[in-house]
């Protein structure tokens, strides 16, 4: 018997009914909590064809949903950025990342289609929106959140804010910045189960893991310690193995590029000379690295996983909260990274002890290009090119009293962007007057209808650029390119692992991708250009409790 959606789409024909988005709140209106990783690989999570331990992660998949095709935008703040505005970076001036300029005047942020119906807001984690969106509480409209600012040190914070009010710098034994996002989202969860009970909320969980510095308690890291000394060459094959039993992606495995994934921050020999011998910024077969190398990196990748493993287990206690609060069933919970595995090197912070245990508060070490290829299998490139392995990315969704399939695929695209659109179709439409009559149109998509089947929600295209490498998908195929390289062109739906460049094969296509790629990113230079300054929303404002 074909399985169907129990409510999703009768649940928002009641709530566009609805007279008026300041009418109280309809009986059954879900919480939602969006959780993001940072620099998570497409493939870490165990119900994505990792080997890390996942367990609350694959529970999630398990009773929901996980997507196929989801898509970033390569890098921190813009894909921050589009999923709390729903335009994509371009057309919101983050994209290069320009200080000196403003969100322009037609932007609204998630809280503002959201507290018109009800909803309380609160963040915990990274913010990382650019420009101009400074406090998440005064500029963002949330009503509290714990503000992650300091990304160089899991252990010993010396910036954080909370309701954007900068916290001192921590000096306790015993903390860590996961375990601190967690207990901080618990902490207004429970105020808000307190004093207000009757309404709905959104909860923001954006952890800084596993992007670097490696650093993770040292029991998470024994639990890998000895995992990955067979290499990035055997756990990469073995990934693709169950990516491919899964169903998860059509394409062959590609041979490495280490041309490619060497061309982000220092060099080898800087490396060497900042953290020692066994470093390597480069990308050579397992084989090929000596003896210490060897032991080196699959430390290295152990503390990736130890951050991954972490990140699930605070997770586990937002869900176990929602558990014992009898709140599980009716809430939304979506999962996502904001870019593929980094292969970044570079030492920021306080710089690197060299004597300091790896992944100590001491030590400042990155994943690499090596270890990132393997978190992105089957996908080459990685965080900052728009080639798959920069983009894609995990989408778990889950809500037992809304979705009725259990551990299904689904093969539509969707992107940062799809997720302002499908929130606000679920809650009963944007509300009247909240954007400006000649505000560009959104240009994500609603993926409720892919919340009942497993169908394709038609687009236009999707969109990308970041800092020169570019690409645009449009019916089935994909153009793009890297930064001073030539365009490409690969069928997606039999190649998405982008092994088969048929540029020359279709050179009218890819002419005509590439004019259309031009013709948007004018069309979103010139919107981003329009007045200035973040629109002070009225409507739906911080509740009186809420002071």
């Amino acid at each position: 018997m074909k399985r169907k959606l129990c409510s999703a789409a009768s649940f928002g024909l009641a709530l566009n009914s609805l007279a008026s988005p300041q009418t109280p709140v309809a009986p059954g209106r879900p919480n939602i909590i969006f959780i993001m990783a940072d620099d998570m690989g497409y493939s870490d999570a165990g119900c994505y064809g990792g080997e890390i331990h996942t367990p609350t992660l694959d529970r999630l998949a398990e009773n929901g949903l996980r997507f196929t095709s989801f898509y970033s935008t390569a890098r921190c703040w813009p894909s921050r950025t589009a999923l709390i505005t729903g335009y994509y970076p371009q057309q919101t001036n983050t994209d290069p990342l320009n200080n000196k300029k403003s969100l322009p005047s037609f932007v609204r942020l998630m809280p503002d289609y959201l507290k018109p119906y009800g909803y309380r807001c609160y963040h915990s984690g990274k913010w990382h929106v650019r420009p101009s969106v400074d406090q998440v509480v005064a500029d963002g409209h949330f009503d509290r959140s714990y503000d992650v600012q300091d990304y160089d040190r899991k252990f010993n914070p010396r910036k954080n804010a909370l309701d954007d009010q900068t916290l001192p710098p921590v000096t306790q034994t015993g903390f860590y910045e996961a375990t601190e996002v967690a207990s901080r989202a618990l902490e207004f969860l429970g105020e808000h189960r307190t004093k207000t009970p009757n309404q709905p909320f959104f909860l923001y969980l954006a952890f800084i893991d596993p992007h670097f510095p490696l650093q993770a308690p040292e029991a998470d890291i024994a639990k890998y310690r000895g995992r990955y000394t067979a290499g990035w060459d055997k756990i990469r094959e073995e990934r693709y193995a169950r990516i491919s039993a899964m169903g998860l992606v059509t394409g062959s495995l590609p041979e490495r590029m280490p041309e490619f994934e060497n061309a982000w921050g220092w060099s080898t020999e800087k490396m060497k000379a900042a953290i020692g011998p066994g470093e390597t910024a480069a990308n050579p077969f397992w084989k090929d690295l000596t003896a210490e190398e060897k032991a080196f990196q699959a430390e290295k990748m152990a503390i990736h996983a130890a951050m991954v493993d972490r990140m699930d287990q605070e997770i586990g206690r937002v869900v176990a909260w929602l558990e014992q609060n009898g709140q599980l069933n009716n809430t939304l919970i979506m999962f996502a990274s904001d870019n593929g595995a980094s292969s970044e090197m570079m030492v920021r912070g306080g710089g690197h002890d060299r004597n300091a245990a790896p992944g100590s508060a001491g030590s400042y070490l990155c994943l690499g290009p090596g270890w990132a290829c393997t978190a992105n299998t089957p996908f080459l490139y990685s965080k900052g090119y728009v080639h798959e392995g920069g983009v894609s990315s995990p989408f778990i969704v889950s809500w037992p009293a809304g979705i009725k399939d259990r551990g299904a695929l689904r093969r539509t695209q969707g992107h940062m962007i799809d997720i302002v659109p499908t929130l606000a179709a679920l809650v009963g439409g944007i509300p009247d007057g909240l954007r400006p009559a000649d505000a560009p149109p959104l240009p994500g998509r609603n993926l409720l209808p892919a919340f009942a089947a497993d169908v394709n929600i038609p687009r236009d295209e999707l969109f990308f650029s970041h800092i020169g490498n570019l690409a645009i998908s449009k019916d089935g195929w994909k153009a793009v390119k890297v930064k001073g390289g030539d365009w490409e062109l690969y069928r997606q739906a039999e190649d998405r692992t982008e092994t088969h460049n048929l540029a020359a094969q279709y050179p009218e296509r890819l002419n005509s991708m590439t004019q259309r790629w031009e013709s948007l990113s004018k069309e979103f230079e010139k919107q981003a250009s329009s007045a200035p300054g973040l629109y002070p929303v009225k409507a739906g404002g911080r509740n009186a409790d809420s002071e």
